[in-house]
Formats: C-alpha cells, structure tokens, sequence
C-alpha cells in the first residue's frame, strides 16, 4: 500500500472512529468508559495509563467477550501513536460494541501532557522474556511479580530435580535453593538433563548451577552440598514458600515430610521406579490435606522399593514426573488451579496412562492424625533405619 492510499484509509477510519483527545478519554475512564492498552507487552513495559486493561492487539477478538461482554459500555482503545487504536476500535465495532471510540495520539501524548501513569513492575527484559506467559489472564504481570518473589527449594539435583528447577527457573520463579551433596556421574546423564559430560566429577549443584545460568541469569540460584539429616532439615527449609521432593530414599522423605508439616510447608512429592512414576501434594496449609505418613505410614523393605541404581529407571520418565512437579509448584505459587492435594497421581510410561487415585486424609495417621506425636527428626532418622 503506498503512502497515499493509506493516508486515504486512515482518513476513511477516522470518519467512522471517533477519537477522543487523552484528557477526555481519561474523565470518561473515571466515569465508568473501559480503557483497553492494546500494545504488546514489552511496550507496556515502559508504563501504561492506570486502570487500563493490557489486552494486546493481536488477541483483541479472541479475548474482549471474556473481559467485557456487555456491548453496550463504552470501549476506548489506545496504542502508542493513535494509529492501531482505530483499527482495534474498527474491530471493536464490528463484534457488535456500539459505544467505542480511539484515543488520539496514543500513549505518548498521553505521558506528554502528564496524564497518570502505572508503571509496570517488569522491565524490557522481563516482559520479553516471559511473553507468552504474561499472554496468560491466569498470570499476567501480577502473576509474574509472585514467581519473581518466590522462594522454591529443591531436594535433589538429579533425575526429578533438573527437569524441575530447569522449568521453574524458566518460568522466574525468584529464587531456587538446591540441596544435593553427590557429584555427576556419566550414568546419570540419561535422565539428569541439567548436566553435561565435561561435568562428570562435579559437584551436582554446581554443574545445576551452570545450567539454569545460562538459562535464565535472572533467577538466584542457592546451593546446599550437603545431605538432608535430622540436625538441619528445618535449616535447609527456612525462609522458602514450597519445597520439590526429588529425593531418592526414604529417610530424607519421612524428615521432609515431619519438617514441611511443623513449618507448614507445602510438599510436592514426586518418584519413579523402571517405566511408573507418582506426583501429589501435601499441604499442611489446608485442614483437608493428608501428607506423606497417610501414602506411607511405616517405609516399606528396602526389596520392596529399590532406587533407581538398583532397579533402573528409563530416562524420559523423571523428566515427565520432574515436570508434573514443577506445574504443581507454578500452580501453588501462582494461586491457580486445583493442586494434587487429596489426589495421588500414577504415570505408566509403557501403557501411556495417567490413574487419579484419591487419597484423604488419614484420622489414624502417625504423621498428621489426631493421635500422632512428634518426638523429634532423630527419632525419625532411626525408626527408618529400622524399617
């Protein structure tokens, strides 16, 4: 199109667009007229007229209904010169709003004439790296500030570990402690996807650390090279919002499990065994929630649940029971959805079916039920020694 045949649209726009110069449309958004931002995100980053509703242009049909579906209140679209505003204002109309009009000279006359301003919480970076999720109502730029704030630790840097904290450190959660005392193998690399040959020797967490760096520089990443134990659990777990349970024995889960319920801790459980893995939630923030001790009262005989080392494991299925993890994790920080909490899942990697299985909670419990005692992590420590 050459310049005189879009100066013609445009002017052909205008005839059925009303435009409103920023001081009106802004006395008219405090008389009730709903002011839509239709620019991208990273636009936005610079700051957006308070009260607007950030619906970028390209999703504009797709989302106005579900934002605003009575027809009849007055629109005002705006973007940063006035030019996209009248085409989402033309778009506006032709879904059937009878009441819409742009706003002249966009975002900028609207900053120049000292109109007020909300500035944004993410910078350029931030909304560009995090885009397609910001796109999500569910998350949006509040959502993203919680990740951003967020504090996950990590038990464990293998099999279930990276897959995790490989999506979480994606997604911005703030800050990601990870607690591991073992050092890469070349016999982890089939399913430890954090790591990398030219590690074999390393420490776990600091090879996790190289990883999730590169990744996403943003997020702090704390290391902890040292086994959980009963003298520092609580230690290891202060100061964090939810814990991931990528451990691989059952000692440190029964600790995780008395410390997450004395500090009430949210506890994303996760493990595998040859081709099936399990994910759930235990809460102890909710009354309905059972925990770990109702899935496994007593630690069942070492035969009966052996490691990944003695039983093997195939190497995708941590990587999807890591990710099952990480959604619930994301999902709890963010306040969405309908956590695993009374529900344990079971993934069968050979049949390719996931089973919902309930599980309540347990009045007879020895961790959470009206009768059980809590008589210290060591004691924990030698009853699974016992068993």
């Amino acid at each position: 199109m050459n310049t005189l045949d879009r100066e013609s649209w445009l002017a052909d726009l205008r005839q059925r667009v009303p435009e409103l110069l920023p001081a009106e449309a802004l006395r008219k958004q405090a008389q009730g007229a709903l002011l839509i931002d239709v620019r991208e995100d990273n636009e936005r980053a610079t700051g957006s007229p308070v009260g607007a509703l950030p619906l970028s242009r390209g999703f504009l049909e797709l989302r106005i209904e579900s934002q605003e579906p009575n027809r009849d209140r007055e629109l005002l679209t705006l973007c940063g010169s006035g030019v996209r505003s009248l085409f989402a204002a033309e778009a506006l109309q032709r879904m059937g709003y009878r009441n819409v009009a742009s706003v002249a000279g966009g975002f900028e006359r609207w900053k120049r004439e000292g109109l007020p301003i909300s500035a944004m919480q993410l910078d350029m970076d931030s909304a560009e790296r995090y885009a397609r999720q910001l796109r999500l109502p569910q998350v949006g730029e509040a959502g993203q500030h919680k990740l951003g704030q967020a504090n996950v630790v990590l038990l464990g840097a293998g099999g279930l570990g990276a897959p995790a904290a490989l999506y979480l450190a994606a997604a911005g959660v703030g800050q990601l402690t990870l607690i591991d005392d073992d050092r890469v193998e070349r016999s982890n690399l089939h399913r430890q996807v954090i790591h990398a040959d030219a590690r074999v020797g390393m420490a776990k967490t600091e090879s996790a650390r190289m990883t999730l760096n590169a990744l996403n520089p943003r997020v702090k990443v704390e290391l902890r090279n040292e086994r959980l134990r009963a003298d520092n659990v609580e230690q290891l777990l202060r100061g964090h919002d939810l814990v991931v349970d990528g451990a691989d024995n059952f000692p440190a889960r029964y600790l995780l499990a008395a410390a997450t319920r004395r500090m009430n801790m949210p506890m994303v459980y996760g493990a595998v065994e040859r081709f099936t893995g399990q994910v759930g939630v235990f809460d102890p923030r909710r009354h309905d929630s059972p925990c770990y001790r109702c899935l496994f009262p007593e630690p069942p005989d070492a035969a009966d649940a052996p490691n990944c080392a003695e039983a093997g494991v195939l190497g995708v299925l941590p990587g999807i029971v890591g990710l099952l993890q990480a959604t619930e994790a994301l999902k709890l920080i963010l306040g969405i959805g309908e956590p695993l909490v009374g529900r344990l899942l079971s993934f069968d990697a050979l049949g390719m079916r996931f089973r919902e299985t309930r599980l309540p909670r347990d009045p007879a419990c020895p961790g959470c039920g009206s009768t059980a005692q809590f008589r210290g992590y060591e004691d924990i420590e030698r009853f699974c020694s016992a068993g």
